[in-house]
C-alpha cells in the first residue's frame, strides 16, 4: 500500500515515514500542500496522511481539492489544533479521520489501518489487466490466467504502478519516486533487481513478457507483441 505523507516539519515527516516503512508501507512524502497535489496526481496513493497548517496551501485546501476532483482516497488529518470546531472543519473539508498532535505512533498506525480496511474492495475499485496479468488493488491480489501469484509489498506496488500507466514509458526516477518514495536513480540498482523478481514470478506463472525495458529511460508495461 502506498501512503502519501504531507507535513512541513522535516523531523516529524522523517520520523513518521520511518515508522510507516517499518510497517511495510511504501511512503511518498511532500513538504506542503502544493507538492501534495503533485504527488497525488503522480503517485496515486492508497491513503493520505496530511498536516493542516502548512505553507503555500494548507491541509484543508488539499482536502477540498481532492474531493472536488472526485477522488475518494482516504485522508487522515494531523493537526496541533484539537478544538471541536477544528475537527468539524477538517471533516467538512473531506477528511475521513482526525488525529491531534502530539500522538502515539501506535494510534496513527491503527487509524491508518482502519481507513484502509474501510476502503479496500469498495465498489468501483479498479481492477487492472494487461494480457493474462490481473491486479486487484482492493483484494491485494495478482493472478496470471486466474492462478494467484505471491508478491511482496514492494513487488506489488511496482506492478501496480506499471499497470496503472499501461503503455506509458515510466522513467527510472518516476518509478523510484512512486514505489520507494524517493529518487534513488544513479545510486542504486534496486529498481532493476525488483523488475527481475517481478518478471520471474509472472513468467513462472505462465505470463509472456509484459514488463519491457526501455533502454536508457526506464520501463513500460504492455501486452505481448
Amino acid at each position: 500500500m502506498r501512503i502519501l505523507l504531507v507535513d512541513d516539519e522535516p523531523a516529524l515527516r522523517q520520523s513518521i515515514a520511518r515508522s510507516l516503512r517499518f510497517e511495510g508501507y511504501t511512503v511518498v512524502t511532500a513538504p506542503d500542500g502544493r507538492a501534495a497535489i503533485e504527488a497525488i496526481e503522480s503517485a496515486r496513493p492508497d491513503a493520505v496522511v496530511l498536516d493542516v497548517m502548512m505553507p503555500r496551501l494548507d491541509g484543508l485546501g488539499v482536502c477540498r481539492w481532492l474531493r472536488a476532483s472526485g477522488d475518494r482516497t482516504p485522508v487522515l488529518i494531523l493537526t496541533a489544533r484539537d478544538a471541536v470546531q477544528d475537527t468539524v472543519a477538517g471533516l467538512d473539508a473531506g477528511a475521513d479521520d482526525y488525529l491531534a498532535k502530539p500522538f502515539a505512533y501506535d494510534e496513527l498506525l491503527a487509524r491508518l489501518r482502519a481507513l484502509l480496511r474501510r476502503t479496500a474492495g469498495a465498489p468501483g475499485e479498479l481492477v487492472l489487466e494487461v494480457g493474462p496479468v490481473r491486479l486487484d488493488p482492493g483484494a491485494w491480489q495478482v493472478t496470471v490466467d486466474g492462478a494467484p501469484v505471491e508478491l511482496t509489498r514492494t513487488e506489488f506496488s511496482l506492478l501496480e504502478t506499471l499497470m496503472r500507466h499501461r503503455g506509458q514509458v515510466l522513467t527510472r526516477s518516476q518509478l523510484y519516486s512512486s514505489v520507494w518514495g524517493e529518487d534513488l536513480d544513479g545510486m542504486s540498482n534496486t529498481l532493476d533487481v525488483y523488475v527481475g523478481y517481478l518478471r520471474r514470478k509472472l513468467e513462472a506463472a505462465g505470463s509472456p513478457r509484459v514488463v519491457h525495458t526501455m533502454r536508457g529511460v526506464g520501463y513500460q508495461m504492455r501486452g505481448a507483441e
